[in-house]
């Protein structure tokens, strides 16, 4: 079994032109400002999933700072889910310091996802501020028996649009808060992973926390599957390809690459997200 744990879709109207879109949304404009940051809808999703071999993908929109353009974006990865039922797995995405994103969080589990994401805050904030908003969604998450997935990235090396100033220092005080509920910090938790080889207190608190592979074929060698198996576990990492960034048969290709173990790549392309997301062969 293939499981895809990041990938993102936008409504037709939106990949048709999205510069109409780019007012007074900063984060969509730098992030997809380029022709060449491409845009995907269900049906491109679905395509790509037959042509590698992807039985499932958990899908979401975009943090948009505009609610209304949230719940629309939302209310599309939802139909779409409902479309192309069991296959795709839907996630409620919104803006964490937006006023509303508990509430529209809600609105979203109540109809049928499957929990928060991908949650990106990409401009610098008041991380005390930020962690008050993260309680609540991480309460709403928690009562609905949902995954919460949140973006992180390294905090050194080459800058590229999305790369966040926010620090690893509040992914692992989210973490704190988000104890005993499934956690995914995508792109390797921005490096948070490596913080387990502590030896008090860090394995703890994130023992309910996962790690997905979003961009890693652009990011870090081939050998950080290799590590990051032997720190964390291959239990707890989840292949995700960033769709339409790339294709899971890239990081099918480096996992081998990094000679890792059929078994160990099986978990990781999908066995664990079975098991998280409570999936059949």
């Amino acid at each position: 079994m293939r499981v895809d744990v990041h990938t993102h879709i936008f409504p037709p109207d939106i990949v048709r032109d999205r510069s109409h879109f780019f007012d007074h949304e900063p984060a969509f404009r730098l992030l997809y400002d380029s022709p060449r940051a491409r845009l995907a809808t269900a049906e491109d999703l679905m395509n790509a999933m037959e042509e590698c071999g992807v039985d499932y993908a958990v899908t979401f929109g975009f943090p948009w700072e505009n609610m209304e353009l949230a719940r629309r974006h939302n209310d599309y990865v939802l139909e779409s889910a409902s479309r192309y039922i069991p296959r795709l797995l839907p996630l409620c995405c919104v803006q964490p310091l937006q006023k509303g994103a508990s509430s529209e969080a809600r609105r979203c589990l109540e109809a049928g996802a499957r929990g928060l994401g991908e949650l990106a805050v990409y401009a610098s904030c008041d991380e005390k501020h930020a962690l008050a908003c993260f309680q609540d969604l991480v309460d709403c998450c928690r009562g609905f028996n949902g995954v919460m997935m949140v973006h992180a990235n390294e905090p050194v090396g080459h800058f590229y649009p999305g790369k966040a100033p926010v620090g690893i220092e509040l992914f692992y005080a989210l973490a704190r808060l988000a104890r005993g509920m499934p956690l995914i910090l995508a792109h390797w938790g921005g490096g948070l992973c490596f913080y387990e080889l502590l030896k008090r207190e860090v394995s703890e608190i994130m023992a309910s926390v996962f790690y997905d592979t979003a961009a890693s074929p652009l990011l870090y060698r081939t050998s950080i599957y290799r590590i990051a198996v032997e720190v964390v576990g291959a239990q707890r990492i989840l292949m995700g390809s960033d769709f339409p960034l790339l294709s899971p048969i890239r990081y099918l290709n480096e996992m081998n690459e990094a000679g890792l173990a059929l078994e160990t790549v099986g978990a990781i392309a999908g066995k664990n997200a079975a098991g998280l997301f409570g999936l059949s062969s």
